[in-house]
């Protein structure tokens, strides 16, 4: 099966790279701050906990560390000493420029790290290894996430994936062609935190799966009462 067919010797997608991340609804922030008096941070970071698990250092299916502070539905997170701070929407740079220009009231020099700690996509379907995947760098490409499952299957329908998103709380669904090389400029190139990529089977799987759900009941009756009549006879 061959991928990105065009007819052009050389080409440019240029759309997609500068993408990064914005943060949403739902997304557990781990949010560390240092600055120059170690001390007078300590009131701005999450207290450290003896359970706490260590933060995932590669792509995983796990759980993912529970330290951090959830960003609600209207955006908002609320922090040590700050209060609320609306964050949604924002993406890292943004974010980090927000907080360390409040913080600079309270602290000198202040530095802010921000990691989103359940960033996740799921790749469903006719694909070899099907899964919610833990993404550590909050960057992956719909390539790497179909690497991760193991590739689609022979008979994975390639030219019509789908993409399933959540825009401000409504679900958008986009169709990518990996057969063509415009898939490298799709807005779905690069997946958001939560997305679902769904690979379809071709119609002949489906319809070998149709025949076993219809038929796999009368089979296996049949095999019983074949198995039944050859132990009588023989007994």
């Amino acid at each position: 099966m061959v991928y990105f067919q065009t007819d052009q010797t050389d080409s440019t997608a240029v759309e997609n790279s500068q993408y990064t991340p914005t943060f949403k609804p739902d997304d557990f922030l781990a949010i560390v701050v240092t600055a120059n008096d170690p001390n007078s941070v300590v009131p701005f970071n999450f207290p450290v906990s003896g359970n706490t698990q260590p933060a995932q250092a590669g792509y995983s299916s796990g759980a993912p560390a529970r330290t951090g502070y959830l960003v609600d539905p209207n955006g908002f997170v609320n922090l040590p000493i700050l209060g609320k701070i609306k964050l949604g929407g924002l993406n890292r740079t943004e974010a980090t420029d927000l907080l360390e220009e409040k913080m600079s009231a309270f602290l000198q020099s202040p530095v802010v790290n921000i990691q989103i700690q359940n960033y996740k996509v799921t790749v469903l379907g006719d694909v070899k290894k099907p899964g919610t995947y833990t993404i550590p760098n909050e960057r992956i490409s719909i390539l790497e996430a179909i690497g991760l499952s193991g590739d689609l299957d022979i008979t994975g329908v390639r030219n019509n994936v789908l993409v399933i998103r959540d825009e401000n709380g409504e679900k958008k669904q986009y169709r990518v062609d990996l057969t063509t090389d415009q898939v490298l400029t799709s807005p779905v190139f690069y997946l958001e935190q939560n997305d679902v990529v769904y690979v379809e089977p071709n119609n002949a799987k489906r319809s070998q799966g149709t025949f076993w759900r219809s038929s796999g009941g009368i089979i296996i009756s049949l095999t019983s009462l074949v198995i039944t009549t050859i132990t009588l006879i023989t007994n």
